[in-house]
């Protein structure tokens, strides 16, 4: 209990800072034209924005931890959130090389209620993560429609990739929090080994 309000405590009093970081980082790229000083600049956009990432993931598991996470029932627009998440990972993908594919099933309701904000995070979580571990050939997001009946329906969401992949041995490990596959393999990848933890609970 300790622990989780002291990293609920942390992560907030860290991202205020961060994000104001961020901010007057804005400015300078509307400020200057000089090319050096706008190279620094996005140096410390990359770097503010993977610790930021960082600092979301321990205060989202700290939130999960302590029974506070709570789930909103929203009415949202299906096709407006896919595109979002293709937005979101395409470039991410085409700077590595790789081929982002998706698979959409066209009788999926245009508007459905539910978490969009805890859904796409869900989504978004295992897109980064094949993007990551991929190095070469291609990143699949499928949504199928796999049910309907009284207003609900059931939807199949997968993320497949041609990545490193995971030993049987390992799969134990895959949810644990705080815990990373491989870690020396992995050493060049950035993460808190919170992802899948946080999507698990979810």
């Amino acid at each position: 209990k300790a622990k989780s309000t002291f990293l609920a405590q942390m992560s907030h009093d860290i991202r205020t800072p961060m994000n104001a970081v961020l901010g007057m980082n804005e400015m300078i790229f509307r400020k200057t034209d000089d090319p050096e000083i706008l190279e620094y600049a996005s140096g410390v956009r990359d770097s503010g924005t993977i610790l930021l990432s960082i600092i979301n993931e321990i205060l989202d598991f700290s939130k999960i931890e302590d029974g506070k996470m709570e789930l909103l029932s929203v009415e949202y627009d299906t096709a407006r959130l896919i595109v979002g998440l293709i937005n979101s990972v395409s470039e991410r993908a085409a700077s590595k090389g790789l081929l982002f594919q998706t698979d959409i099933d066209e009788s999926i309701p245009c508007r459905l209620r539910g978490d969009d904000v805890r859904f796409t995070q869900v989504v978004m979580n295992l897109l980064t993560n094949a993007v990551k571990y991929t190095e070469e050939g291609t990143v699949t997001l499928t949504f199928r429609m796999e049910g309907r009946k009284e207003g609900e329906a059931a939807l199949l969401v997968s993320v497949e990739d041609t990545g490193i992949g995971i030993r049987s041995e390992d799969m134990d490990k895959l949810m644990a929090s705080f815990s990373r596959i491989e870690e020396e393999r992995n050493r060049h990848v950035e993460g808190t080994g919170l992802g899948m933890a946080i999507v698990d609970r979810l």
